[in-house]
Parts: structure tokens; sequence; C-alpha cells
């Protein structure tokens, strides 16, 4: 595959959880729409950076990519395939090129196995056999995310949050594959190991080539480790950029208002800057307003915006946005110069 070619396609993805009425007909009454037609483009070795508040549906998306959750419409292309037309069965040699870190490195680990046989459950599932054994290569896998190769037949609960994510990045990147959805992995853990764990998925990134779809609501830590960044906004994008260009130049209302509660550790600048605080109600993903979903709490809402929805267009090179009246300026100057958050990200 040419590295001018996207490694993942997705086109208008669509995934709706059905609201059934109670009682005995359970007839279907509605639908929740997590996902709600979305369209991204994710290149070899790069990292797409996927945001938004809590509730907006970009992990419930990075999940329907893989097809863990099933999408209910829309296109997928994975190094050529149309993933969305395979069988369940046919997708089973797709997923050596294509692997998930979860959030939580506590409940994605099977307490009742060993680390050894946790790294090395996608050897056994995909029927390979790699040269010097298994369980050699699991130890290597294990020293190369930093953990050590003796504790083979230790078991989950021996392990901190941290070193239980580490398991996690073993499992994923043990049949080296060509993509990886990163859901939120370093949320449930303290700032320093958060750095420690981004430089590790960097590193290995460097070395193996392999492209990352980041989900994440922190958006210093997707800052960090994104060469692109898609902000998503109740199932759909609402704007989408190269990082710096996204964090220096935004022209979307919404994500002015996520860039402006980023604390910045420099207090004169902190106080220098404008903080948008958002009003109005936050729409139900099984009702969300017609026009733009955005419109409830959007300051520059016009009447268009209650009627007509925008479509992600095209603004400048590789800058899209989905609104009718976008900001212009950028971010003052106290953001743009600023770093997105006090921590540091550094090598340790």
């Amino acid at each position: 595959m040419s590295e001018s070619t996207p490694i993942l396609r997705v086109r208008d993805l669509q995934k709706y959880f059905p609201i059934n009425s109670r009682g005995f007909s359970r007839r279907h009454i509605g639908d929740v729409k997590a996902v709600d037609g979305i369209s991204l483009e994710v290149m070899p070795g790069e990292t797409l950076g996927l945001v938004g508040e809590s509730g907006c549906g970009k992990s419930t998306a990075g999940r329907a990519m893989l097809r863990l959750l099933e999408p209910t419409g829309g296109e997928i292309e994975f190094a050529g395939h149309d993933v969305m037309r395979m069988k369940k069965r046919d997708l089973v040699p797709l997923r050596r090129e294509m692997q998930m870190i979860f959030q939580d490195p506590y409940s994605s680990l099977n307490p009742r196995q060993t680390i050894g046989s946790i790294i090395g459950a996608p050897f056994d599932i995909q029927g390979v056999k790699p040269e010097g054994g298994v369980q050699k290569t699991v130890q290597e896998l294990m020293e190369r995310v930093g953990l050590n190769p003796e504790h083979f037949n230790r078991y989950p609960s021996e392990f901190s949050g941290g070193q239980r994510q580490r398991i996690g990045i073993a499992r994923a990147i043990a049949l080296k594959p060509k993509l990886i959805v990163c859901d939120e992995p370093v949320s449930a853990l303290d700032v320093s190991i958060q750095a420690q764990v981004l430089n590790l998925l960097e590193d290995i990134q460097d070395e193996f080539g392999i492209a990352y779809v980041f989900v994440a609501h922190d958006l210093s830590v997707v800052r960090h480790i994104s060469d692109r960044v898609a902000v998503m906004y109740l199932g759909k994008i609402m704007e989408s950029a190269p990082r710096e260009l996204l964090y220096t130049a935004p022209v979307h209302p919404y994500t002015h208002a996520l860039l402006s509660a980023v604390p910045i550790a420099d207090p004169d600048r902190e106080r220098a800057r404008e903080r948008i605080i958002l009003t109005g109600d936050l729409p139900s993903p099984s009702n969300p307003p017609a026009g733009c979903v955005f419109n409830t709490r959007c300051w520059k809402a016009q009447d268009r915006c209650f009627s007509e929805a925008p479509v992600l267009r095209e603004i400048s090179a590789g800058h899209k946005v989905a609104c009718h009246f976008p900001e212009t300026g950028g971010l003052n100057a106290a953001a743009m110069t600023a770093p997105a958050t006090g921590s540091d990200f550094s090598e340790n």
C-alpha cells in the first residue's frame, strides 16, 4: 500500500442503539444516535486524535471502526478491504492488522489468566507460531513495553494500573498490526504514568509504523501525540485539521469553547485569555436538534442553523469544518503561545 493511500477510510459511519418500549410488546420507539454519519481518513503511520466531551460518541466510533460494535450504516475500508461487507469469520484474519487498546486496564484483562497467556493469546487465536516459540516472543514483548520478562506467570492483580496498560499494549502489538484504536488509554492513569505510556506508544509507532486512532477527552494529551485532530459533538465531527492548525486557529465555535477550558500553567496568560462558558441545554442523542446539533449552545446560531445541518467542508488544505458561520482569527495570543497544560510530556 502506498504511503499516500489512507490505511483507514470511514464514510458516513453510523451507530444507533435502539430504544424499545417497556412491557410485553417491546416496540421499537426510537434510537440513541451515538455516532451519526462521521467521515474520516487515517494515513499509514500517523495518529488521528478523536476528541470531545464525555458522551459525544468518540469511543463508540472507535469500536465501530473495528466492528467490535456492529455499525448501523456507512462504509469502512481498511487496507483495501471493505470491512462492512465482510462476514465475521472473514474478519478474524484481518484482526491481525487492526487492534485496540482499551480504556480500563483493570477490566480489559482476564484476572484468571497469567500475563503470558494474555499477551500470547493473539498467536493462539491467529494460529501464528513465532520463531523461537510463543513464550520467548511474549517475554521479548514484555521487555519492549517496560515489563519484567520474569513476571511471565504472574496474574493481572499483581500489577499496577500503569503496568496493566503496558500489558494491554503488548497484547495489541503482538502481531505487528497496521492500525491500533487507542480508546482513552491513559485517562485512568496518574499524570506521571500517562507521560510514560504516551512516550511508549510514540516509540512503538516509530519502530513499527503503526497508525493510531487516539480517542481522548484530554486536549493536552491529544496535542502531544496526534498529527491530526477531529473534534466530535453529539455523534458528529465538528472540525478536523492538522494538530497545530486546530490548536492555534480553530474556526468552529465548539472547538473554541473546548480550547478555552484547557488550563495554562502561566497565571498571567491564564488571566489574559478569554474563557468561553457554554450555556443552553446539552441535547439528548436520542432526540438531537434539527439543523446543527450545536445550535442549542452556540452563541453564533442564526435561523439557518436551526433548519439546515451544516456539511463538513474543507476551508483550507486539510482543514474541515461543519459550521455555517465559522469563527475567524484563531485563538487570542495568550492561548496561541501557551502550552496546552502544565503537564510535562517530555521523555521520562
